[in-house]
């Protein structure tokens, strides 16, 4: 009887450890069954690849990582196959430069994809992702299938593009850091925000060299104003404008479910622009 009762224990063990194992979820950005590094432009840059079909880029923002993208990995692999990478300077991406430009993460980027033989990709960029998307289309524009932003400015100006107090938080956060000692996280933080303070600079005439269908998503509430982001839509030739009510610059966590979903019909859907009409339509 003691025997049966062991026996007994050890199958009850085995099953709850199985059932537990179906349960644990990938460590995204973090995750050996899917990670891999290539050296890449003067650094190690770390990408993970998901699911399988054709070919889906989703790109972070600034002092992101894979890991933001946790609500969308599962969602796309299972009609895509979805890459991720650490931008240079970025989570597993370690790069002890002094300097960083959207220009260079974007060749990095472009780098990546011809490393892992991909000639064209749908691409989603949440905030700096976004500006790497757009230059991913303006400077490389058979790379991208089709494109989808949300968060994304073309200046670092606070009158036209950005929330005056964004702006403003940047200058104090180079202020306080600049003040202290120069370690490695002090010196990459600096970096991170003098970026975002000097650039991006996207003229009109970049934006409509872009042939792709481009979906442009913005908050209501976003740090990117509005009109702003209305700016970019209106010089993508084959665009569609999404401004989220109640929404402010993270709508890839906080309308997840609604995110992917709109995302994912724009992907699937031939994009048709409606023609100028004095009708109504």
């Amino acid at each position: 009887m003691k025997a049966l009762f062991f026996i007994l224990l050890g199958f009850i063990t085995l099953n709850v450890n199985a059932q537990t194992a179906k349960l644990v979820k990938p460590k995204f950005g973090n995750d050996p069954a899917h990670g891999k590094y290539i050296q890449n432009r003067g650094f190690k840059m770390y990408y993970e690849i998901y699911g399988k079909g054709e070919p889906l880029l989703i790109i972070h923002g600034n002092g992101g990582e894979i890991n933001n993208f946790e609500n969308q990995i599962p969602y796309f692999a299972k009609h895509y196959q979805v890459i991720l990478a650490d931008n240079r300077s970025h989570g597993k991406s370690v790069d002890l430069s002094d300097s960083l430009s959207y220009d260079l993460m974007t060749d990095d980027l472009n780098a990546l994809l011809d490393s892992i033989h991909k000639d064209s990709c749908y691409v989603i960029g949440w905030s700096d992702g976004g500006i790497e998307g757009l230059l991913l289309a303006i400077k490389y524009p058979k790379k991208v299938k089709k494109l989808a932003i949300t968060g994304t400015n073309l200046t670092p100006d606070s009158i036209s593009s950005l929330d005056p107090w964004v702006v403003q938080d940047f200058v104090n956060n180079i202020e306080r850091l600049e003040k202290l000692p120069e370690t490695a996280n002090n010196k990459k933080e600096l970096k991170l925000f003098r970026l975002m303070i000097r650039e991006p600079h996207i003229s009109h005439e970049a934006l409509q060299k872009i042939n792709c269908p481009t979906l442009v998503i913005g908050g209501d509430q976003d740090v990117i104003v509005p009109r702003h982001t209305l700016e970019i839509a209106e010089n993508i030739k084959k665009s569609n404008l999404w401004i989220l009510p109640n929404s402010g610059h993270s709508t890839p966590i906080y309308y997840k479910d609604l995110f992917n979903k709109t995302i994912s019909t724009f992907f699937t859907t031939p994009f048709v622009k409606k023609e100028k009409s004095a009708k109504y339509n």
